[in-house]
């Protein structure tokens, strides 16, 4: 999709806040407010918007700890696939679920209260499942960077 230069700060701007007024964005971006909102009207009946969002504070929430984990499945057949999105897709402690190039099949960050939480998360979910045949995880220490913030008009 091609973006002007004000609908790409328009999107900036929404990624960094999306509680902004209509007022707040009008004038940070340089349009009128009727513009705003069919900007981002037009964006959300595009797909382009696929949700708008709080980021939370997951220490404050109980899921402290962050788990990377990666996963090797006993196959690639489309049964296992299958079965493996739909397992992945049932439990709210995995936040991310990525299909990856390289020696695992997918990636997984995990957010869970604690060690022990994650290690019972492990013995009942992944290491129960006929799919997985593997399972390496590694645990985030601290968090340098964050963002849901794509690189919009960065080259």
């Amino acid at each position: 999709m091609e973006l002007s230069s004000l609908e790409t700060k328009l999107l900036r701007e929404i990624q960094r806040d999306t509680s902004q007024s209509l007022a707040d964005l009008s004038d940070r971006c340089g349009m009128a407010q009727s513009t705003v909102w069919r900007k981002l009207a037009d964006f959300e009946k595009a797909g382009l918007i696929k949700g708008r969002v709080a980021v939370l504070d997951p220490a404050q929430l109980g899921c402290a700890l962050c788990a990377l984990a990666s996963v090797t499945l006993v196959n690639h057949a489309e049964e296992t696939v299958n079965a493996f999105t739909r397992l992945m897709s049932g439990h709210p402690q995995i936040i991310e679920c990525l299909s990856v190039s390289g020696a695992a099949d997918y990636h997984l960050k995990i957010r869970v209260a604690d060690m022990a939480a994650y290690e019972a998360f492990m013995t009942r979910v992944l290491l129960r499942s006929h799919y997985i045949k593997e399972v390496h995880s590694s645990f985030v220490l601290r968090e340098i960077k964050s963002t849901t913030e794509l690189p919009i008009g960065v080259t």
